[in-house]
């Protein structure tokens, strides 16, 4: 048999992307050369979940994959998104890689938007996640062993006392009716600090808790070893 299409995984820093790596090395069927984000220039942090940009190198580091850290300003308009996307989609093209793989698990807008991004650019888009029940779904990452927290909380969908949680069976069990178990319409977003695609626990200790742009945020701060 060949060798297996070389592909880059859209890396949230949260449970959702780190599963997906997960099951990629399990089985997949391209292989995971390294990881990309998008991280904004005013506050070095990862986009909504706003992860710190030190924890986000950490995460790669025990992941054992090179980051692609695409930067944007804040806020950012979509088209100057979409041309820092396509700088990006070029230039890991002439690197060889063919795939980029996402943690999308049932929003068509989202998917299409990708898909339409795509077309034309010579990069595929997978999506091993897609489809399967959020239910499930949530309690097969907790059984995984991934350690993860809620850093970021949509205060309109989920009380924000939720924020600062960590992402296990007893914060399944509180969630509300209506809540998606894994957060994909936007109720809640995670970081992970902790499973079996790292070599080592990601040490952070919790930081404050602020209110942005309305949406509540639980900081994660880099502990030392």
């Amino acid at each position: 048999m060949g060798e297996k299409p070389r592909a880059l995984l859209a890396w949230s820093s949260g449970k959702d992307s780190a599963f997906t790596l997960h099951e990629v090395q399990r089985g997949g069927d391209v292989e995971i050369v390294g990881l990309f984000t998008t991280v904004t220039k005013n506050f070095d942090r990862v986009a909504m979940h706003a992860t710190r940009r030190a924890v986000l190198d950490a995460q790669a580091k025990a992941a054992g994959l090179p980051l692609h850290v695409l930067e944007i300003p804040y806020p950012c308009p979509n088209a100057e998104y979409e041309a820092a996307m396509v700088r990006f989609n070029a230039q890991v093209r002439d690197e060889g890689i063919t795939h980029l793989v996402f943690g999308d698990l049932f929003l068509e807008d989202i998917r299409r938007y990708r898909e339409t991004n795509l077309a034309g650019t010579g990069l595929t888009p997978v999506f091993p996640l897609w489809g399967r029940p959020t239910d499930a779904l949530a309690h097969a990452i907790i059984a995984a062993g991934f350690e993860a927290y809620l850093v970021c909380v949509d205060p309109k969908q989920l009380d924000p006392g939720f924020v600062g949680r960590r992402f296990d069976a007893a914060f399944l069990r509180d969630l509300p009716p209506g809540a998606d178990p894994c957060g994909e319409n936007g109720e809640f977003h995670t970081c992970v600090v902790n499973g079996p695609i790292f070599a080592e626990p990601i040490p952070v200790r919790p930081g404050e808790i602020v209110t942005r742009d309305g949406f509540v945020f639980a900081d994660l701060v880099p502990a030392p070893v």
